[in-house]
């Protein structure tokens, strides 16, 4: 599979969990494909799984796509996830076997507020 196939297959991917389109999201995933979360300490094994977990989370969130970068079988998301209002800055790592999504790990952090030791060399972002 050629990069650009695999950045359009990730940009669908992220629009697909955007507007909550359960089955469209998963369609990039191994059926043997494995999550982990390791804030959390949870693995979870096969698309399907997958697909039912996210699904029976109770709450509507919303996915923006910070930047994508990556080549060949290993690509990386930056992206905001939020929650009922709130953000979680998050870092998704794919890793892509034979077209798919083999094994993806994801890294979430809450926001906090600036240090004012480093406030006068920082340019504030939104």
């Amino acid at each position: 599979m050629e990069d650009h196939d695999v950045r359009a297959a990730l940009d669908r991917h992220w629009a697909a969990s955007d507007a909550n389109d359960f089955e469209g999201e998963h369609q990039i995933y191994r059926e043997d494909a494995v999550l982990e979360y390791p804030q959390s300490g949870e693995r979870i094994r096969g698309r399907r799984n997958i697909q039912a977990s996210r699904s029976a989370q109770p709450n509507r969130k919303r996915f923006t796509v910070r930047r994508i970068l990556g080549g060949a079988d290993l690509w990386v998301t930056e992206l905001v996830l939020t929650y009922e209002g709130r953000p979680f800055y998050t870092v998704s790592i794919m890793e892509f076997r034979d077209g798919k999504v083999a094994r993806e790990t994801q890294y979430f952090a809450d926001p906090f507020e600036p240090g004012p030791s480093r406030a006068q060399w920082v340019e504030r972002m939104r």
